[in-house]
């Protein structure tokens, strides 16, 4: 069976895709599998380096006010359609499986033109302009929030199947992590990261929090900073008595798990996943200016669930991330029960639903149901390595 994944732009669409290939990778004899996606993307690289086909277009995304990038945009995209309906009639797919993301626009277009099966994963409690649309001739819809339902024009083909999330972040190894990471066992760990490219705020706020930890010995903390943070987070870390581990991307984030006592982070659709996946209790700073507030409306989630602690975007400031971090890390029980609650929002089951369908359609049964059964969505929402640096 030959499956074509499409998806990308950021972490949050091209994760849960490698994921989904990994797991064909091991029940199919031998499946064909390619990627589709944007060159200016993240998968341009991390899909190599993860041992697939990669084929680029030069995909941009839609600005939001009109004038000449939007028109530069549109036509780079058209150009994408025709290139990407090069690959589909060329390669000829059984199943195109998305992600979404502008990314995925041209290979979806290339895919309902040549007829073929189209298999999509909406990731945000809000569904992106992308996926909207190309619902409306795809196979099946699965979707990771029961509250994404409404935004689609047709319901029939929706399952909740929830975020596939790969073994690597599962299978995260805390001694490991300690060596990896030049980390004192006898401390508790914040994990603090903004997402696949960092989050400038978000920095400048754990930044101004350190000097709250200095000369406390049980306190260490790990720091993603994303690339163009990197040299100014590392010179900002080195001249306060904090220990800190810096890094512009962490490529081992099952391990940065395994460790971490209390997560600081944005509240992307892929990051609750993997939280609820790996039972970490967080403070999520939703991103402002995601979609329709998509991020705020995932956050709310977790917090309902009492896995998580909301602290806005527009209160961010070092003194109060700084002073939530020091409660909750001085209340180990209630670090306990939030690790508890976030486990029972887990999905542990997203990758195998998923690949079941793409297995379906991909090998021409016309859709007809195998197991495992996949959950039809109701309308009530379901609530619930480059340069280190180690301060003293």
């Amino acid at each position: 069976m030959k499956v074509l994944l499409t998806g990308g732009g950021t972490g949050g669409h091209l994760f849960p895709a490698l994921a989904v290939a990994d797991a064909l990778k091991k029940i199919l004899p031998a499946p064909e599998i390619l990627f589709v996606g944007a060159l200016s993307g993240l998968e341009a690289t991390a899909v190599p380096q993860a041992g697939y086909p990669f084929r680029g277009l030069p995909a941009m995304s839609l600005p939001r006010r009109f004038g000449f990038r939007l028109f530069r945009a549109a036509i780079a995209n058209l150009r994408c359609v025709l290139r990407a309906r090069e690959i589909v009639e060329s390669w000829k797919p059984d199943v195109i499986f998305a992600t979404g993301g502008f990314a995925s626009a041209p290979v979806l277009v290339a895919g309902w033109l040549s007829r073929v099966p189209v298999v999509l994963h909406e990731q945000n409690s809000v569904p992106g302009l992308t996926n909207r649309i190309a619902s409306r001739f795809a196979r099946e819809v699965h979707l990771s929030f029961s509250s994404a339902r409404c935004h689609f024009p047709r319901r029939g083909h929706l399952r909740l199947s929830g975020i596939p999330i790969r073994e690597t972040v599962l299978q995260g190894s805390r001694s490991r992590a300690l060596r990896l990471f030049r980390l004192e066992d006898d401390r508790r760990t914040v994990l603090v990261f903004g997402g696949s490219q960092g989050a400038h705020r978000l920095n400048e706020a754990i930044l101004d929090a350190l000097p709250r930890f200095a000369g406390r010995r049980d306190v260490q903390l790990v720091l993603q900073a994303g690339q163009k943070d990197y040299p100014w987070m590392l010179e900002r870390c080195r001249a306060v008595q904090v220990r800190t581990w810096v890094r512009p991307f962490i490529a081992n984030m099952g391990d940065a798990y395994a460790v971490a006592d209390l997560v600081v982070c944005r509240a992307g659709a892929l990051t609750l996943a993997e939280l609820a996946a790996t039972g970490r209790p967080a403070i999520l700073i939703p991103y402002p200016h995601a979609t329709a507030n998509h991020q705020m409306l995932n956050a709310e989630i977790a917090v309902d669930a009492g896995a998580a602690v909301l602290l806005p975007d527009s209160e961010l400031s070092g003194e109060l991330l700084g002073r939530r971090i020091t409660e909750l890390l001085d209340q180990p029980r209630r670090l306990r029960l939030m690790s508890i609650q976030a486990v029972r929002l887990a999905r542990p089951d997203a990758t195998e639903r998923i690949v079941s369908s793409i297995r379906r359609f991909g090998e021409g049964t016309n859709g007809q149901e195998t197991r495992p059964v996949v959950e039809r969505v109701r309308a009530r929402p379901r609530k619930v390595q480059q340069g280190s640096h180690v301060s003293p």
